[in-house]
């Protein structure tokens, strides 16, 4: 499996990402986000609401970060965000559970979405098989006293376009 594919197949087990912005005074703001879908270039969708902080930031500077985190997989991507209105879309990817934030459903006029194209991506994968052979290699590391040697089937990195 190319790399590029490893990284998005591994982006396909998370449901939630941290989305990172600069700020205007130059901080790195992040958030839980849910991601709303995964296109098979690894393209990230995203729900929010067009008034929010993080919409603002985005349109002064659209260079963002959006990592993933599990207990054996981990994700980095960099890439540009942009803010997308597209009712056809919204309705595409709504999910009943987001009326929490948009009460009045799909149609809110609050709704927008924020569409994160890949520039960079890494991935770290210790699971299944692979952690195996990582705790094997981080053992003979040990022993041998220098670091383990990089395997990409668990660690790379990826320039997505």
């Amino acid at each position: 499996m190319e790399s590029h594919e490893k990284l998005v197949s591994l982006m396909e087990h998370f449901d939630t990402a941290m989305l990172v912005t600069n700020t205007v005074d130059g901080k790195l703001e992040g958030r839980p986000m849910a991601v709303a879908d995964l296109t098979d270039s690894g393209e990230l969708w995203f729900v929010t609401d067009r008034h929010s902080g993080k919409v603002a930031e985005m349109v002064l500077d659209s260079e963002v970060a959006i990592t993933m985190q599990g207990s054996s997989r981990f994700v980095s991507i960099t890439g540009k965000a942009s803010l997308v209105d597209d009712p056809a879309k919204i309705n595409e990817l709504w999910s009943e559970a987001w009326k929490v934030w948009f009460p009045k459903g799909k149609n809110d006029p609050s709704i927008t979405l924020i569409k994160v194209t890949p520039e960079r991506g890494e991935y770290w994968d210790n699971s299944g098989f692979s952690g195996i052979q990582y705790m094997i290699k981080a053992g003979k590391a040990y022993i041998q006293g220098k670091p383990p040697e990089k395997d990409e089937a668990m660690n790379a990195s990826v320039t997505m376009q």
